[in-house]
């Protein structure tokens, strides 16, 4: 195993090397986060389907229960159960805009990992930098347990657990605890545990922080206590379930309609409904879940007790929990809504949870059609604080305020974004799907062939993977 640690060692070094202007060492986090002995207890898989080019290269790394769609490279790098899903990475001759632009790719896309250690960690490719659209690129950086890299290269970077980095080109930042970033580039900068940050140049700029003593409740990340808090304690109980998911070569056929997509490695539990041109992610968790037409759970997403009445997005990490979704309802990345039998949660129809939002509710509680949501809500009396109609949103033109959160720009703009990319997601999913044309994912994933790779069990190279390439 002699080597897997060198790799580990060498991973810290670069990473520490970027963000020497910090004075942080990301050493301890990593040691804290898995031992070694983990990496070398899964296999690591990847997926081929007729609609996605592949070409996997894997040198001189560890990649224990880690999965790869699409043009994946993987060099001198430790993976833990990461999701690198390529499924929208474009191809030779395929043509891009950017600011009136046309831009086109002289080769197909790739998402490439270098010098970097990714811990539980979803990556979903969409390479919009206009200097490098052939590319997707994670390079000497380290994330923690449940962070998601959304279409957000990065370089020389370190993301606490529960955070995400959004559609954003990052250099040598520390990105903190359930830290929240779309901003379109950063560099050199950190973010505070539990910041929300939304820019868009001058367009607008939405802004808001969790107080520490609400965050430290959900989650925390210190180097000699680990990860903790209640996000932490809800995906380890159920565990156990994905490990049966994992270690089960055959899976008795589930039935759900034509147009639907349940992974293989999505925990199904009992009195659960899937509904036409579904979309159930791979790690996705459904227990007496209601999942209309057009609905989807993505990665990492949980659904419990709840009804989902259709075309409603769940982003990669949302969990939901007695609760009930109106039509186009969005629920962003690591949302955790929790309702009770007793103080069940309705969202209305069409608005809007921001990423990293906390409903925790201690009574009942309805929130309207068309509103934005955000922040930490347990009552009525928090939403007050925590919510805003679109109508009144997009009469803003300036400053807005209201309780914690600061907003500036052009309200009506920040909407429609948000709504567009709503649309957006709906179409690229297959959830308007009509039986021969508007395929989406959940049509294209659901001839996927998985093929497992096992790393050295013993010696020296224990736990590192021979290197292996795969070429159509």
């Amino acid at each position: 195993m002699q080597e897997l640690e060198n790799l580990i060692g060498r991973t810290i070094i670069r990473v520490n090397i970027n963000l020497r202007e910090f004075d942080f060492d990301v050493g301890p986090y990593i040691r804290e986060t898995v031992p070694v002995d983990n990496l070398i207890k899964f296999y690591a898989f990847y997926g081929i389907t007729s609609h996605h080019p592949i070409h996997f290269h894997f040198r001189h790394s560890s990649m224990g229960g880690s999965y790869f769609l699409g043009k994946c490279m993987v060099e001198n790098s430790v993976l833990y159960k990461s999701d690198i899903r390529g499924d929208e990475l474009k191809e030779k001759g395929d043509v891009l805009h950017y600011q009136g632009i046309d831009v086109t790719l002289n080769r197909d896309q790739e998402i490439r990992i270098r010098d970097s250690f990714l811990v539980k960690t979803l990556v979903h490719c969409y390479p919009h930098d206009p200097e490098n659209l052939d590319l997707f690129l994670i390079k000497r950086s380290m994330s923690s347990p449940y962070a998601n890299i959304h279409g957000s290269p990065l370089n020389g970077c370190f993301l606490g657990p529960f955070s995400t980095v959004d559609l954003s080109t990052l250099h040598d930042c520390i990105i903190g605890t359930y830290a929240y970033v779309q901003i379109g580039e950063l560099a050199h900068k950190q973010i505070e545990p539990g910041q929300i940050w939304i820019k868009n140049g001058d367009v607008f700029d939405f802004s808001f922080r969790f107080p520490k003593e609400v965050l430290d409740n959900y989650i925390s990340f210190e180097p000699d206590k680990g990860v903790q808090g209640i996000l932490m304690d809800f995906v380890e109980e159920r565990e156990t379930d994905f490990q049966r998911i994992f270690e089960t070569v055959h899976i008795e056929p589930v039935s759900i309609p034509v147009g639907a997509l349940l992974s293989r490695y999505a925990v199904l539990k009992p009195k659960s409904r899937i509904g036409e041109n579904v979309l159930v992610a791979q790690r996705a968790y459904l227990k007496n879940a209601w999942m209309g037409k057009g609905a989807n759970a993505q990665e990492n997403c949980y659904v419990i007790h709840s009804r989902l009445e259709g075309f409603n997005v769940m982003a990669h990490g949302a969990k939901v929990i007695h609760t009930r979704l109106g039509k186009k309802t969005f629920v962003g990345f690591n949302a955790f809504l929790r309702g009770k039998p007793e103080a069940p949660l309705i969202i209305g129809e069409g608005s809007i949870i921001m990423p990293h939002t906390i409903i925790d509710l201690d009574e009942p509680l309805d929130i309207p059609p068309a509103h934005l949501v955000w922040g930490y809500v347990r009552n009525q009396n928090d939403l007050k604080k925590h919510s805003v109609s679109f109508e009144k949103l997009s009469e803003v033109e300036g400053e807005f305020a209201l309780g914690d959160m600061r907003f500036r720009g052009n309200g009506s703009q920040f909407v429609q974004v948000f709504q567009n990319r709503i649309e957006s997601i709906l179409t690229d999913n297959g959830a308007y799907f009509d039986g021969e044309e508007k395929r989406g994912h959940a049509q294209k994933g659901q001839n996927i062939a998985f093929n497992i790779i096992q790393p050295y069990t013993r010696g020296g190279l224990k736990g590192i993977y021979p290197t292996i390439e795969i070429n159509p």
